[in-house]
This record gives structure tokens, C-alpha cells and sequence, in this order.
């Protein structure tokens, strides 16, 4: 066995010391670049954060976005459900029409006859024009002029009374369901 002497002893005590003093301050240094990186680690989390929201809200705003232009692509199904409908009973109306004109101008022998069948078929083109009407389907005014996006000018003729673009005559009319056109009218416009 050793026997320590007492400056011996202040010697140790003071190496004791000044060991626990080293770790401590070791201690210290770890503790600030744990802190340091903590708080670098938290920003670069905040960053993180930040850029989920961000992304996350813009997702949300093009779903938005989506499911609004499909709740109006839906309506504007609903609303047109019957175009394509009421385009093939355009040939009908046309039909009743003509055989309207048609009895106007008939040299009948028998001039009560030709009355009946007149409004007969008046009566019948009464009828599709409430139901078109009840629909949303509309002639095609003519009288405001000519309009590209309503009016198909099929010929151009000479004219006194028109105007250089006027319509002169309707030779066929046109429809329109809502906003949407089923067929533009035909009509010749002066030169």
C-alpha cells in the first residue's frame, strides 16, 4: 500500500478539480452545439412546415377550383340536356310551317276545308312553340340585324330598301336553346 503525503493530497485534489471543471466545460460546449443544432433543426422544421402548409392550401384551393368548374359543367349539362332533342324537331316545326303557308296560299274548292286545315296545324305549331318556350327554346330574331354568331347569310342580293349587310329575307328560321345555338337562321343580306 501507498501512503499518499499531504501535498500529495492537494496535488490530487486539485487534478480532481480541475478533471470535473474539463467535463464541465466539455458539457458546456456540447450543450451550446446541441442547442445550436436544435435551433437550426427547428427552423429548417418551420421551413419544412411552412412549405407543407403552403403546398397543402394550394391543393386545396385547386380542388376548390375543380369541384366548382364540375358543379358548373354539371349545370350546363342539365340545362342542355335536350339540344340535341330539340335540334331533330326542328325539322318538324319547319314542316308544320310550310304546310301552313302552304294552305294560306291553296286555290281550295272547297275553302272550308282548307280553313280547318289551317288551323288545324296553326293550333299544332302553337303547341311546339309553348313546349320550345317552356324549354328555353327561342326563335331567332332577325329583326335587330345581321348577327354572325345567329344568322348564316346563304346569298347576298341587290337591294334598294337595305342597307349594305341588312337582312332582306329570312329563308330559314333559327333556334337558339338558352344562350347556345341549335341552328342559326338562314337569311340573304343586301350587298
Amino acid at each position: 500500500m501507498k501512503f499518499v503525503q499531504g501535498g500529495d493530497m492537494d496535488k490530487m485534489e486539485n487534478k480532481h478539480e480541475k478533471d470535473i471543471e474539463d467535463n464541465i466545460e466539455e458539457d458546456d460546449s456540447t450543450d451550446e452545439v446541441s442547442v445550436d443544432e436544435l435551433e437550426q433543426k427547428i427552423e429548417e422544421l418551420k421551413k419544412t412546415n411552412k412549405e407543407l402548409e403552403d403546398k397543402y392550401l394550394r391543393e386545396l384551393a385547386d380542388f376548390e377550383n375543380i369541384k366548382k368548374r364540375l358543379e358548373r359543367e354539371k349545370m350546363q349539362a342539365v340545362s342542355y340536356a335536350n339540344e340535341e332533342f330539340a335540334r331533330d324537331l326542328l325539322p318538324v316545326i319547319d314542316s308544320m310551317d310550310f304546310a301552313a303557308d302552304s294552305a294560306k296560299k291553296a286555290d281550295s274548292e272547297d275553302s272550308e276545308y282548307a280553313d280547318k286545315l289551317k288551323e288545324g296545324i296553326n293550333l299544332t305549331i302553337e303547341q311546339f312553340k309553348k313546349v320550345m318556350q317552356k324549354h328555353g327554346i327561342e326563335l331567332i330574331d332577325t329583326k335587330e340585324g345581321f348577327n354572325p354568331h345567329f344568322h348564316d347569310a346563304v346569298m347576298q342580293v341587290e337591294s334598294e330598301d337595305h342597307e349594305e349587310g341588312e337582312i332582306v329575307e329570312l329563308l330559314q328560321k333559327g333556334y337558339k336553346i338558352k344562350d347556345r345555338v341549335l341552328r342559326p337562321a338562314m337569311v340573304s343580306v343586301a350587298k
